[in-house]
């Protein structure tokens, strides 16, 4: 079996390890940079490569419905439109907020890294487009043009 195999089977099954890394990054800010992925099969698979110009960044959204501004005048029942659920995914979510975090970057793309009953993390890859090493790279440099600006906000 290979390396990255591997790694892909070890996050099928969550172990002690897991619920420790939760606590940590509950403690943390909702949008973290990082030095590394920390699934690096999934991030591989993405696009990520290791090299100047290319970021990680993890962000926490909050699991469940968004609560809904209260209806203004006439009588309503106590629950009408307390909770209504997002027209986005969550991913999406984290993927904008990141994106307002480190504006000169760039989302390639993001993946699911854990969750407890409360949050959902994920980590987003972000380039750098100014960097000549992203300009130089024939994966990449589609991204270094005006028109992938702000991609994750549309």
């Amino acid at each position: 079996m290979g390396m990255y195999k591997e790694i892909k089977e070890k996050w099928k099954e969550p172990d002690e390890e897991v619920k420790e890394r939760l606590k940590k990054w509950r403690q943390e800010d909702a949008v973290e940079k990082v030095d590394k992925p920390t699934r690096l099969d999934k991030a591989r698979e993405l696009g990520y490569k290791s090299k100047q110009g290319v970021t990680v960044a993890r962000a926490r959204v909050k699991k469940g419905t968004r609560k809904k501004q209260k209806v203004a005048g006439g009588r309503r029942t106590a629950s009408s439109g307390s909770k209504e659920p997002r027209k986005k995914s969550k991913q999406k979510v984290a993927e904008e907020r990141t994106t307002k975090k480190f504006p000169n970057l760039r989302v390639l793309n993001s993946y699911w890294v854990g969750e407890d009953g409360k949050h959902k993390w994920f980590e987003v890859i972000l380039l750098d487009p100014e960097h000549p090493a992203i300009e130089n790279d024939k994966d990449l440099s589609w991204i270094c043009k005006d028109e992938e600006k702000d991609r994750s906000l549309r």
